[in-house]
């Protein structure tokens, strides 16, 4: 590699220069409605009694990642909304916050590709601290060098595993990426230096290529897919293909269950015998289990409970799994799946499932998707807006009291 400063320098110059247009803020508020809503959903998850101790941002990105529910942008398969709208509502830089941040994670995300993801990262994290970094620069009003010194700092987070996946861990990691943006920008602001050609050195070490940064199209090239299952991205499609054929089968004759799938498409997916309800969200064999039994899994199918049901662990132990060679995204090829019973064999394949970028979700299926989050709460999506979202998650996400005493709502 040459020691020219690129993928700093770059980066800050398009999110200090770049204009958003209506699709783009179009985006912004659909992925500001979803993130808070799945973040207000995860609100009796014990991660708070943990989470508390970390900053408004910090604690709303692990709420906004605990259920694994936040969108995706599937080029580079990072939960850009997971940490882009908990710093956006922090800073108050808004809608135009979210898209510079966005704009940055997707940008980078592509200078890292798939390599960097199936290696074991997990990019929603290595990518995150700088994304976190360029949002709260944008609410500083940093101009485009001191940007890319904050970019720079943030190099130092840029971690976090797959391991972790199935853990607290998981979304923690996003945490502390959010908050490590955060504090690379309030350093800078204080004066702090720092080498941009430092982001350079790192990509070459997790395996990406620096490259000139694309300034022109949308803030966020080819958009955000919206999950419509509580569980990893990867699970999507085989679930989805799955329940289309749940109406149609008798459990109790099911003696087969075939899953083909392109092996790079199962990368993140871990956990084959899941113990745990976070263990199951990351879990192809439970997954399909699942959607037969529940035919459209929500929360309480990936719960601790729920994964020790009897007759989803007989399902599970049926289903077989045959990996085709290739894939370098989650959604390359296509899944087929094949549901023997004694009466014969019915099958399906898929290619993409609903709420993918190629397939976007309709409105019934957002709207159920809002509702199924903001349960208990009287609170229409409607009401989520730049200018209320923080305090409605003031409000309705437990926090750590200012005496130290505990947690309150």
């Amino acid at each position: 590699m040459s020691g020219t400063v690129r993928a700093a320098s770059e980066l800050a110059s398009w999110a200090t220069t770049y204009q958003p247009s209506a699709a783009d803020l179009e985006l912004a508020d659909r992925s500001l409605t979803d993130t808070v809503a799945v973040a207000l959903a995860s609100r009796a998850e014990p991660i708070h009694r943990v989470s508390a101790a970390l900053s408004d941002a910090g604690r709303w990105a692990v709420a906004a990642h605990i259920l694994d529910f936040d969108d995706l942008h599937m080029p580079t398969t990072t939960h850009i909304s997971t940490v882009c709208v908990p710093v956006a509502l922090a800073t108050g830089s808004g809608a135009a916050g979210y898209l510079a941040g966005a704009g940055v994670m997707a940008r980078l995300g592509t200078m890292l590709g798939w390599r960097h993801y199936a290696s074991g990262w997990h990019a929603t994290t290595t990518t995150g601290a700088l994304a976190a970094a360029a949002v709260a620069s944008h609410a500083r009003g940093f101009d485009a060098e001191q940007t890319a010194r904050a970019l720079a700092l943030a190099v130092p987070a840029s971690g976090g595993v797959q391991r972790s996946f199935g853990t607290d861990a998981k979304s923690l990691q996003v945490g502390f990426a959010v908050e490590s943006g955060t504090r690379a920008v309030e350093l800078v602001a204080a004066g702090a230096s720092a080498e941009p050609a430092a982001v350079d050195a790192w990509m070459a070490l997790v395996g990406g290529t620096p490259a000139p940064v694309d300034a022109g199209g949308p803030a966020v090239p080819d958009g955000l897919a919206i999950k419509i299952y509580p569980c990893c991205y990867a699970l999507q499609r085989p679930i989805a293909a799955t329940a289309s054929l749940a109406d149609g089968v008798d459990l109790a004759d099911v003696r087969r269950i075939v899953v083909r799938t392109p092996e790079g498409t199962v990368t993140p997916l871990i956990h084959r015998r899941p113990r745990t309800g976070l263990e199951s969200k990351f879990s192809l064999e439970y997954a399909v289990a699942v959607a037969l039994l529940d035919r459209h899994p929500g929360f309480a199918s990936f719960t601790d409970e729920a994964v020790q049901r009897p007759e989803a662990r007989r399902l599970l132990e049926l289903v077989e799994v045959e990996l085709t060679p290739g894939g370098d995204w989650l959604l390359a090829g296509e899944a087929e799946i094949e549901v023997h019973t004694s009466g014969g064999v019915a099958a399906t394949t898929l290619a993409q499932p609903p709420g993918s970028p190629q397939r976007p979700p309709t409105g019934s299926e957002l709207a159920v998707k809002l509702a199924d989050c903001l349960t208990g709460l009287d609170l229409e999506p409607a009401r989520i807006g730049w200018d209320t979202a923080a305090d409605l998650l003031h409000r309705h996400l437990p926090r750590r009291r200012a005496d130290g005493a505990g947690l309150t709502a």
